[in-house]
């Protein structure tokens, strides 16, 4: 029996009780030998596993504070796109803590996500408004990933058909890095300049610029504009939406694709992430646009309801055709920098960003009169100042008085502020300049006149932010009773169990969260001093070691801040590999049938050539077809991609024989770690065979997915691939490999606020309660397999009739009998309180089902039994009883405005249609709209805020 503080105990959902209970419906003596039924011997690691013992919530508490004090949270002026910001306790509370908006999932089933969907069209409206432009997406990566993306969505779409892109060199330096990682592999030749001459003597197909400047430079940009699109180029801007609430916006100024990040509203620096970018552009390149589109629409009763617009354009359905690999984006922070702007409106950040301003003005005229030179007099919130050779003694300086300021070189330190900047700070950082006491520095500093740094031309004339949600809510009453009332529309982890095929939802628990709340984690600049960022340095230290005992790989590199990033990299590591030993006509990748959709998207972009092996009529991959393909591409053959267990969610019995033929050919193999929950603790993927696989933490190792991200991709790999691990132009981090492959995200480390959960996860279960939570998860999911079989088939079993973590039901016969679809069965299960499983995928007309450890047996019943229930009402319209034209599942979700209609018409009870069980009358989900009209939203495409009359 496990101990009474087990932390294992919290984070399993069933009882020793209940889980003897399912192994004994199963016919399973135990764990153990369900193990051994389900997942093949050979791939069972021999080794024991080294991992710590678990500790109790109170001890992993106290250690947590303990490494958070080995950060220094010093006042950064370091900027470069990162910035000191206020969290309001309402938002820090109601939205960064709450497990309603943090344990939500993707918005894919929109009935059950009007919240998460209400908010980010809102984030449109709002990015929309500042930058000056006709649409916007509803958030990406990180403003680096964000300006690479806008670079492909150019090169699509431009007039100009060169392959040469031009980037000014007072873009930050991460973006520049990032861009040219992004262009190599797909034959795209970066020139990164600073005259306009350089634009007049070579051909583009776009140029990017940087308002303001990394130096913190306001120009106005008109004849590079010009210039660029006299050849027919795009103009791409990177702007800083605090800025733009007094600068002319990118759309006023020529720009054809506006992109940046929203962290200084209100979103923690976190050492680097998770932080939401934006992008936006004319509405004519719409089909263009990576990432996600939100677009309002209405349901069946006319009524007003959002969803993502444009699904065709989801990468998992275009998959090698794709332009773009994006899988999850920062969906949690996006929230809270939209309900940020809405707590402030246009007038309270407007407040805030003259502030900002007036500090730097002050600050510029004090040094000016201590004999300083300041660069540039236009500037927004940064000084470049010439110090003659004193940067680094100056930097020291500031850095023993409790400041850091940025190098830039031996005669020039960069000065960066932001909301949380006081006078007393700015006089401090004076006494520092001057070497004298606060007394003599201040005078009369801001109380004078001081001379303006940004030119009339440049100041912003436009209204933003004038839809009425940015005014309604300044009573914290209010504001918090809009969030709870938003917040309730969806169905999420704190509601109810949602068993998504591949996406691993279980339990973000609150002691794991914790730390992200800690100041001493979340006030740390990704550039900072190393000595100042020690506390993260172990976090990160320790989380490479015991996920290098899990896997069996030699190191990992945290710098991918998303699956489908971690996909990218390990990739590109591959690519490197091949090329370093002259092999670079190794391009072809071998990619099952199965695969996710971001795989064949992701090799694309790493300038790999698919080819798409099949997979036999159990779901496995077709062996002989493999060996066929990798034999016909030896001289070519660059990798393999492969998902273990399969996507279908068996354990295949020639994965090692796979592997063996790749690397005979001379390919190495990338595994897919979507479905490492399955494996932790038991297999070593490095064992196996694979060379480099990436971790979804955001689904094995707890982080919570956030209704769409934050997510972490990091990537392990064996030894001959760590001197092509990623690099960073700022702060080195790939520990000292000789090639570099580059940069792939903004921040050093990906999105490390983040990190602490995971590493938190490890340590509170400990070496035995990782193991437990795998045998757990693969028998909630051979359970459910069990039980739904007699009712729906289970299309795909291993050798012995069980199935890995998730399992796969056919509802292809359904619909070919009474013409019920796999949609139909979805909405009827909000009725029953219950998020839709993965809809047909990857197998079409099924539903891929994946409980997680964390769910007890009572609520994996409660799931079980309203599926057989629906079975019941799908027979009485094949036996006749009941017409599918005007039954419970084609009218289904039942809304709450149906409640009190009068005419109710429907040939069944409000009854059946409401409360279809004993559980919904005492925990009733009441659906905020009825199904979504998917065809009439893309057909009268709206993707900013509709008026306040259409709430009503």
């Amino acid at each position: 029996m496990p101990r009474a503080d087990d932390f294992t105990v919290r984070h399993i959902g069933s009882s020793p009780e209940q889980i003897t209970a399912m192994l004994d419906q199963l016919g399973v003596a135990s764990l153990d030998d369900l193990i051994e039924q389900t997942i093949p011997a050979s791939i069972q690691s021999k080794n024991e596993f080294s991992l710590p013992r678990s500790l109790d919530e109170n001890r992993l508490n106290k250690l947590s504070r303990q490494i958070a004090a080995d950060n220094t949270a010093a006042i950064s002026m370091i900027g470069l796109g990162y910035y000191g910001t206020v969290t309001p306790p309402v938002i820090r509370r109601n939205v960064m803590e709450n497990p309603d908006w943090y344990t939500a999932y993707t918005p894919y089933q929109p009935e059950v996500s009007q919240a998460r969907l209400e908010i980010l069209i809102t984030f449109q409206q709002m990015i929309m408004d500042l930058t000056g432009m006709e649409l916007a997406n509803a958030s990406l990566l990180d403003e680096a990933t964000a300006a690479a993306e806008a670079m492909l969505v150019a090169r699509r779409v431009a007039k100009s058909k060169s392959s040469r892109f031009w980037v000014d060199q007072d873009c930050l330096p991460q973006t520049i890095a990032v861009v040219q990682t992004r262009a190599e592999p797909l034959g795209i030749e970066v020139v990164v300049g600073d005259t306009e001459d350089e634009i007049e003597n070579g051909e583009y197909f776009a140029g990017l610029l940087q308002y303001p400047g990394a130096s913190g430079q306001v120009r106005e940009h008109a004849a590079v504009v010009a210039k660029l699109k006299s050849q027919g180029a795009l103009v791409i801007m990177a702007a800083d939406p605090l800025a733009l609430t007094l600068l002319k916006p990118p759309g006023e100024m020529g720009a054809d694709i506006a992109v940046g990040s929203t962290q200084r509203f209100g979103v923690p620096m976190g050492f680097g992430g998770p932080h939401a970018a934006y992008m936006a552009t004319h509405e004519k390149y719409k089909r263009a646009l990576p990432g996600r589109l939100i677009g309002a629409t209405i349901d069946v009763n006319g009524n007003l309801a959002y969803r993502m617009a444009l699904q065709t354009r989801e990468q998992h359905i275009r998959r090698d055709k794709a332009t773009s690999n994006i899988c999850t984006s920062q969906v949690l922070l996006a929230i809270m920098a939209t309900v940020y702007a809405m707590y402030h409106g246009p007038e309270g950040l407007t407040r805030i960003a003259s502030g900002v301003n007036r500090l730097a003005r002050a600050l510029a005229q004090e040094l000016k009169s201590l004999g300083f030179e300041i660069v540039h007099d236009q500037f927004f919130d940064t000084l470049l100042i010439r110090v003659a050779g004193q940067a680094k003694r100056i930097q020291d300086k500031a850095e023993q008085a409790g400041y850091n300021l940025r190098l830039v070189d031996d005669d020039h330190l960069g000065i960066s502020l932001d909301e949380t900047i006081s006078r007393e700070k700015i006089v401090g950082l004076l006494e520092v300049f001057a070497g004298t006491t606060a007394e003599q520095v201040s005078g009369t500093l801001f109380d004078i006149d001081l001379p303006q740094s940004i030119p009339d031309d440049l100041k912003r004339t436009s209204d933003f932010l004038i839809h009425p949600i940015f005014h309604r809510y300044r009573s914290e009453t209010e504001f918090m009773r809009y969030l709870r009332k938003t917040a309730s529309k969806d169905i999420t982890l704190a509601r109810a169990m949602i068993p998504l095929g591949s996406c691993t939802m279980k339990l973000n628990a609150a002691s794991e969260m914790e730390p992200i709340s800690n100041p001493l984690f979340a006030h740390i600049h990704p550039f900072a001093p190393a000595k100042h960022t020690k506390g993260y340095h172990r976090i990160i230290n320790r989380l490479d070691s015991m996920l290098c005992e899990i896997t069996g790989f030699d190191g990992f590199t945290f710098q991918p801040n998303a699956g489908s990033q971690g996909e990218y990299t390990g990739l590109l590591c591959i690519r490197a590999f091949h090329h370093a030993q002259g092999n670079a006509q190794r391009n072809v990748c071998l990619i099952p049938s199965s695969a996710h959709g971001t795989n064949p998207a992701s090799a694309v972009m790493a300038g790999m050539k698919v080819v798409v092996v099949k997979c036999d009529q159990h779901g496995n991959i077709d062996l002989a077809d493999f060996e066929e393909k990798a034999e016909q591409h030896a001289d070519q053959l660059a990798a393999t991609m492969v998902t273990y267990p399969s996507t279908h969610g068996v354990f295949e019995e020639s994965i090692k024989e796979i592997c063996d033929l790749v690397h005979a050919n001379g390919g190495q193999v990338y595994m897919d770690g979507a479905n490492m929950n399955a494996m932790v603790g038991i297999c070593r993927p490095a064992e196996i065979g694979a060379d480099v696989m990436h971790l979804n933490l955001h689904k094995t190792f707890a982080i919570p997915h956030g209704g769409g991200g934050p997510g972490m991709g990091p990537i392990g790999m064996k030894k001959h691939l760590l001197p092509f691990l990623p690099d960073h132009p700022v702060v080195r981090c790939n520990r000292g490999g000789s090639s570099p492959l580059g940069t792939v995200s903004a921040a050093p480390w990906g999105s490390p606020l983040i990190l602490p959960i995971s590493w938190a996860y490890m340590r509170l279960l400990g070496k035995h309660g990782l193991k437990r939570s795998t045998q757990v998860a693969i028998l909630n999911a051979n359970y459910i397999a069990h039980r739904l079989d007699p009712h729906y088939p289970v299309v795909y079993k291993g050798k012995s009739g069980r199935v890995a973590h998730e399992c796969v039901i056919n509802l292809a016969p359904i619909k070919e009998a009474c013409g019920v679809t796999v949609e139909d069965v979805a909405k009827r299960l909000i009725d029953y309180g219950f998020h839709a499983p993965t809809m047909s995928w990857p197998v079409p007309d099924s539903l891929m089902i994946e409980p997680t450890e964390s769910e007890s047996k009572e609520e994996i019943d409660r799931f079980c039994d309203a599926l057989i229930l629906i079975r019941a009402e799908i027979r009485e319209i094949e036996q006749g009883k009941a017409t599918l034209e005007n039954s419970l599942l084609t009218n289904a979700p039942h809304s709450y405005h149906l409640l009190v209609k009068d005419d109710w018409n429907a040939p069944y009870s409000r009854e059946r249609a409401f409360f279809p069980t004993e559980a919904a009358r005492h925990n009733k989900f009441w659906p905020p709209v009825g199904r979504v009209d998917n065809v009439y939203g893309d057909k009268n495409l709206v993707c900013s805020r509709p008026p306040m009359s259409d709430y009503a």
